[in-house]
């Protein structure tokens, strides 16, 4: 059986509808010292568990979401519309 992402837009997919496009990780302020750009950009820890990644529903709604999934059993715990998460994160 294929994987299945749940959009909040389009409901179960197929998980080959979607590009993943990065973790979700914190951008330090523009005026943060190099140091923090460099391990932001290049140094990152792969750590195990539960991340937040930024994933494209390229063949369907075309929005922008974030899942929460674990990437050691690929579990899907949560997917929530980018521009929700941003406002919630914002509040």
């Amino acid at each position: 059986m294929a994987s299945l992402i749940n959009c909040p837009h389009c409901g179960m997919r197929p998980k080959e509808e979607f590009s993943i496009r990065g973790a979700s990780v914190a951008r330090p302020a523009p005026s943060a010292p190099d140091e923090d750009w460099h391990r932001y950009v290049h140094i990152r820890d792969n750590e195990r568990g539960r991340i937040l990644e930024y994933w494209h529903h390229a063949a369907g709604c075309r929005r922008w979401l974030v899942v929460e999934r674990s990437n050691i059993t690929h579990e899907v715990f949560s997917v929530t519309d980018a521009e929700d998460k941003a406002r919630e994160v914002a509040q």
